[in-house]
């Protein structure tokens, strides 16, 4: 089963986000700051990244260039997960170069779905 990397600061988040993916079977590493985010995802390779916008340290852009410049995890999918849904923004976001995007409060069903795409996506550019 793929293994996820959740970027998030906020605990309440991080628990939400930790128990639908596990309950689906998928197993999860954990970060609270950006820092840590890029560390793990450069020593066990996830297979995708769930990164929030809004970090202590670096914000998920600036950790997502990170990402993308290191060959370890330059073909990694990374989700931006945010509270910022107005257009604008949302667009900014994904003109970063994350491949898609998770609003915050989190539907479930719409959050699973993004997630079972990210990943499918990730596996036929590793093909």
């Amino acid at each position: 089963m793929s293994l996820i990397l959740i970027v998030e600061d906020n605990e309440k988040n991080l628990k939400l986000l930790r128990d639908i993916l596990q309950f689906k079977g998928y197993r999860t590493l954990e970060a609270g700051t950006a820092r840590e985010g890029v560390r793990l995802a450069q020593d066990k390779a996830p297979d995708l990244v769930l990164m929030d916008i809004q970090l202590p340290d670096m914000n998920g852009a600036e950790a997502l260039k990170q990402l993308r410049g290191d060959p370890r995890t330059s073909a990694i999918p990374v989700l931006a997960v945010s509270a910022s849904v107005m257009p604008e923004e949302r667009n900014l976001i994904l003109a970063s170069g994350f491949d898609g995007f998770q609003s915050k409060p989190i539907k479930v069903t719409e959050f699973l779905d993004t997630v079972a795409a990210a990943l499918a996506r990730g596996k036929k550019g590793a093909a």
